[in-house]
C-alpha cells in the first residue's frame, strides 16, 4: 500500500486516534478536529489533554481494554500509537472491518507535506525545547505558525498550535525511525548520540538513521546542523548533495555565539553569521545548550525569511516549557525545579546550568527511565551527577517495558558513591518527600529529574 496522504479520505471523514490521550497524539487529533474532520479515540485514563479533546468534540472512551466499537465501525482512517500491537482489541476490529491503520508518524508526516516551510526538529537532545524556542520567534514574528510540541508550552496553551499551511514546526523523533516518514523541507540535528538501544543496535545505526533523515530534504530544501558534534558530522559526512548550514560554539560554523555573558545564571550573547554580527540574544532559560538552541532557532528563522532580530526578540520572550527547568514552588527556603533530563548528557547539562545560579547545596532526585537505557547507559550515568552534592536515587519508570532482572538502581546509586558523589537509594517517593523535609536548607536547589512521574515529589514537597 502506498504511503498515506491526507487526500485520501474525504474531508469530514472520521479518523479515530489509538492512545488519543498522548503528547503527540492528541496534539494531531486536535489537528484533525481544527481541520474538520469527525474525531474518536481510546486510551487508558482520562487527563486533562484528554478533556480538553472532549470539549473541542473528540469522543474518547476509557481504560486497558478500551474499544470505542462506535469510533472504529465509522472511521475512515485509524491512526494508532506505537504501544498498539496487533493483538490490540480495536487494532483487530478495525482489520476485520477493513479499515486503513497507519502509524503516528506516517499521519503527521502526511500532515507535513501540505506546508510549504515544515521544520523537523531533531537530535538526542534539545527537541522540545528548540521547537518552542521557534514556536516563540516565529508566532513573535506574526508567521502564524502550525506548531507540534512534545510538552506543554503556555504560549501556544499546550502542546500544539493550528495555524496557517505555511509554516509547520514539529518535534522528530528518531525512536523506530518515525521520523524517516516525515517530510521536512528543513531538517534541524541539534545532536546525535547513543539512545534507545532497545531499537538500534548501536551508535552506528543511530549515526545512518540521522543521516537518511537529512537526506529527506534532498533538492526541496536545508539541514541545519550543530556542526560541533563528531557523529553529526559522521552522519553528514560525503553529504555533499545536501544544503548543509551549520551552528555552534566553534567559529567555523555558519552560525556561532560570541561575547557569551551571565547574568544571574541566564546567558546573553552575540549572534555571528560567517564573521559578521546579525543580532544580540538575551536568554531567559539557563545552561551553554540553549546558546545552541538559540542558534539553532536563528538559522532556522533565517531560511523561513524572518529577520535575526526579530527571531532574537521571539526568543527572549521564550522561558521553558513545563517539566524543563520549571520552577516547582520552594521547600524550606530552597527553591524546587523540576526537569524532564533522563538520558546521562542531559543531566549533565541541567545540574552544570544549576552550579552558575547562586545556591548552597545542589540536590537532585532523579528516577531512571527505562531498564534497557539504564543498562546500556550505566558508565555514562554514573559519570552525570558530578555536579550534584546530593544524589537521592529512585526506583526505575519502566514505561514500555519489563524488569529485566538485573538493572538495579541501588547499584547505580552505589557505582555513583565511588566517583565521591554523595548518593544514596530511597524506593518511595513519599519517603524521599520527609527525607528532603529535614535535610533541604535555605538557598539549597532541589533538582526532581527524570522522563516518569518522578515530577510528583515536587507537587510532595513544594511550598
Amino acid at each position: 500500500m502506498n504511503r498515506f496522504q491526507i487526500s485520501d479520505i474525504e474531508k469530514n471523514a472520521s479518523i479515530h486516534f489509538i492512545g488519543i490521550g498522548g503528547i503527540s497524539m492528541s496534539g494531531l487529533a486536535q489537528i484533525a478536529i481544527k481541520n474538520g474532520y469527525t474525531v474518536t479515540g481510546s486510551d487508558w485514563n482520562e487527563s486533562n489533554i484528554t478533556k480538553k479533546l472532549e470539549e473541542l468534540g473528540a469522543d474518547i472512551v476509557y481504560g486497558h481494554d478500551a474499544v470505542n466499537t462506535k469510533g472504529i465501525e465509522n472511521a475512515s482512517l485509524v491512526v494508532y500509537t506505537a504501544a498498539a500491537k496487533d493483538d490490540n482489541p480495536e487494532m483487530i476490529l478495525a482489520k476485520e472491518k477493513g479499515i486503513r491503520t497507519i502509524g503516528r508518524a506516517e499521519f503527521l508526516g502526511a500532515i507535513m507535506k501540505r506546508y510549504k516551510h515544515a521544520v523537523g526538529v531533531s537530535g538526542t537532545h534539545g527537541k522540545t525545547t528548540t521547537t518552542s524556542m521557534l514556536a516563540h520567534a516565529l508566532i513573535g514574528a506574526n508567521l502564524d505558525p502550525t506548531i507540534s510540541v512534545g510538552g506543554e508550552l503556555d504560549l501556544i496553551g499546550g502542546n500544539i498550535k493550528t495555524g496557517s499551511h505555511e509554516y509547520f514546526v514539529t518535534e522528530a523523533c528518531e525512536y523506530t525511525n518515525s521520523f524517516l516518514k516525515f517530510y521536512p523541507t528543513i531538517a534541524l540535528i541539534t545532536n546525535i548520540e547513543e539512545d534507545h538501544l532497545d531499537f538500534f543496535s548501536g551508535i552506528d545505526e543511530i549515526i545512518e538513521s540521522f543521516r537518511q533523515f537529512a537526506y529527506l530534504t534532498k533538492d526541496i530544501g536545508y539541514v541545519v546542523a550543530m556542526g560541533d558534534d563528531l557523529n553529526i558530522k559522521k552522519a553528514l559526512e560525503g553529504a555533499d548533495d545536501l544544503n548543509i548550514i551549520t551552528y555552534g560554539m566553534d567559529t567555523k560554523n555558519n552560525y556561532y555565539p560570541a561575547n557569551i555573558e551571565y547574568h544571574a545564571g541566564f546567558p546573553s550573547f552575540d549572534v555571528m553569521k560567517k564573521g559578521e554580527k546579525i543580532c544580540s540574544v538575551k536568554l531567559n532559560v539557563p545552561g551553554d545548550h540553549n546558546i545552541l538552541n538559540s542558534l539553532a532557532t536563528v538559522a532556522v528563522c533565517q531560511l523561513c525569511g524572518v529577520n535575526a532580530d526579530v527571531a532574537a526578540k521571539g526568543i527572549e520572550t521564550f522561558k521553558g516549557t513545563h517539566r524543563r527547568f520549571e520552577k516547582k514552588g520552594f521547600l524550606n527556603g530552597a527553591v524546587v525545579i523540576d526537569d524532564y533530563a533522563h538520558h546521562p548528557t542531559e543531566i549533565k547539562a541541567t545540574l552544570s546550568a544549576a552550579k552558575k545560579f547562586p545556591h548552597n547545596k545542589v540536590w537532585c532526585v532523579f528516577q531512571p527511565h527505562t531498564y534497557s537505557r539504564t543498562r546500556t547507559l550505566w558508565t555514562e550515568f554514573t559519570e552525570a551527577f558530578d555536579d550534584a552534592d546530593e544524589l537521592i536515587m529512585t526506583h526505575i519508570y519502566a514505561a514500555r517495558e519489563k524488569y529485566d532482572g538485573v538493572t538495579n538502581p541501588e547499584n547505580l546509586a552505589n557505582d555513583i558513591c565511588k566517583r565521591g558523589v554523595k548518593a544514596q537509594y530511597i524506593d518511595k517517593f513519599d519517603d524521599i518527600a520527609e527525607f528532603l523535609k529535614k535535610h533541604v536548607s535555605k538557598g539549597d536547589i532541589v533538582f526532581t529529574m527524570g522522563a516518569g512521574d518522578v515530577v510528583n515529589i515536587g507537587d510532595l514537597i513544594a511550598e
